[in-house]
């Protein structure tokens, strides 16, 4: 079993930095500059994230298996979550088959800039929702003697 234990913890938590960065102008404004339309589906748990970026404001839709995406994502739940500190490399990570992308793949490779300062996000995100145990930058701190 992965990080998250049930997809409704999954949910909880992605989706709700998904909206963070929606609502976050330095991301949202490049993303939806771009307007793709982007399905996450995800693996153990499953989850299915659209990630709507084709209107005015960003608009995050769990459960949506009806739009037609421009771009599909296909992962781990935990290569998510990892991708999401920083420590993913995307491009590696398509090679390797760890992630799985249909459509045009040079666009998701230009939102990468446009997504970098999510990377120290997406810790202070989880530190600030009560989502701490599944901050893994943490430093390990011993027990004092």
């Amino acid at each position: 079993m992965g990080t998250f234990k049930t997809p409704e913890k999954l949910e909880e938590v992605l989706v709700g930095f998904f909206k963070h960065m929606g609502d976050t102008p330095l991301i949202a404004d490049k993303l939806l500059k771009s307007g793709l339309i982007i399905r996450f589906n995800y693996t153990d748990p499953d989850l299915v994230v659209v990630v709507d970026c084709s209107g005015d404001k960003i608009d995050v839709r769990p459960h949506d298996t009806d739009t037609k995406a421009i771009v599909e994502m296909s992962m781990s739940a935990d290569i998510a979550h990892r991708f999401w500190f920083g420590m993913v490399n995307l491009t590696k990570a398509l090679t390797r088959k760890e992630m799985v992308a249909k459509g045009p793949i040079p666009k998701v490779l230009k939102l990468l800039p446009a997504i970098k300062p999510s990377y120290s996000m997406y810790p202070q995100y989880l530190e600030a929702n009560g989502y701490g145990e599944y901050n893994i930058t943490k430093a390990y701190t011993p027990p004092s003697a």
